[in-house]
């Protein structure tokens, strides 16, 4: 990873084209929005919160693997998260 920088801007890009597909469903499907985009939406929030808060985190003993971790579980959400788009 190239920095802690790039690591919050990566989590912002990700996280906020998921938020916008589910409005382009919303759109595309009569433009109303559902409990379940809702509900998708309000999950993205969440997962970006705690993803910045751990990035944040100042008492890291391995910076690098912390990281590493930070950027697995990213990548573990926003499948999920795309996954769930896929069913509306």
């Amino acid at each position: 990873m190239a920095s802690v920088k790039n690591l919050k801007k990566d989590i912002n890009f990700v996280l906020g084209d998921i938020i916008e597909a589910v409005y382009i469903t919303e759109l595309s499907a009569g433009g109303e929005a559902t409990d379940k985009s809702e509900a998708l939406i309000d999950e993205a929030i969440t997962t970006f919160d705690s993803l910045i808060k751990e990035v944040n985190a100042k008492n890291v003993e391995n910076k690098k693997a912390h990281f590493k971790q930070i950027s697995k579980k990213l990548e573990e959400s926003a499948n999920q998260l795309i996954g769930k788009l896929q069913t509306l």
